[in-house]
């Protein structure tokens, strides 16, 4: 994806972006220079600002303010989590509903994991299933708070965690193998996977604009990986 094609929506207080996954929200703490959505977005604007991230793996939509004001304002939102955010996810196996609330507090484990704790902040996911295919799922989950992986931590939790997601308890890629009943392998060359990366998209983000008050609702097309996943299993699965 180029980046003139990454912009959903800007004026001269916000901008919502539909990032591409494998490229990191803000610098990393262990690779300041590898290349980063915060910097490449500061090119040629006065200045932008982080509200929240996503995933490195994650791709969708993600707000930046452009005014210190607009910042505040779009903060403040996330925190009192008035913000709407919807995530579509595809996880390997089915939920044991086709709805409902995970609820459990997640803390810092080993490793930049996350885990499940007692002792952890807060944490609450609503999720909502779509499809159901042989082995998998696709839900819609809307998270009402912001912790780090929470939606990776709380699928794995509920049993279902996302397709692809070696951290959280599932393979690092998707083949058409996976998917297929008898297995399949292209005839003379290598399989190539159809996702090879968390299988976790931004789908749309709700809030309300800082100056004018009115509510934005921010959808980003699902990229060409993780539709292809979905076309394969509307397929085979």
């Amino acid at each position: 994806m180029r980046r003139e094609n990454w912009v959903l929506h800007e004026d001269p207080h916000v901008l919502f972006i539909n990032k591409p996954p494998h490229i990191s929200s803000i610098p990393e703490r262990h690779q300041p220079e590898a290349p980063n959505l915060l910097d490449s977005l500061q090119q040629g604007r006065d200045g932008v600002f982080t509200v929240h991230r996503l995933d490195r793996q994650t791709s969708g939509v993600i707000v930046f303010a452009k005014t210190a004001a607009a910042h505040r304002s779009l903060s403040l939102q996330f925190q009192e989590r008035s913000a709407d955010k919807r995530y579509l996810a595809l996880t390997a196996g089915h939920p044991p509903t086709e709805s409902g609330e995970i609820d459990a507090p997640i803390a810092s484990g080993a490793g930049g994991r996350m885990i499940i704790s007692k002792s952890g902040k807060s944490a609450i996911t609503h999720y909502q299933v779509l499809e159901r295919f042989r082995g998998f799922t696709l839900l819609e989950a809307r998270p009402l708070t912001g912790r780090t992986h929470q939606i990776r931590v709380h699928l794995a939790h509920l049993g279902t965690p996302l397709a692809t997601d070696p951290l959280y308890g599932a393979d690092t890629t998707l083949f058409l193998s996976s998917i297929k009943r008898k297995g399949y392998t292209p005839a003379g060359r290598e399989a190539r996977p159809l996702i090879a990366r968390s299988a976790l998209h931004a789908a749309s983000l709700r809030v309300q604009h800082p100056e004018s008050g009115e509510m934005l609702d921010i959808t980003a097309d699902l990229p060409k990986d993780f539709q292809a996943a979905l076309n394969q299993l509307r397929k085979w699965g």
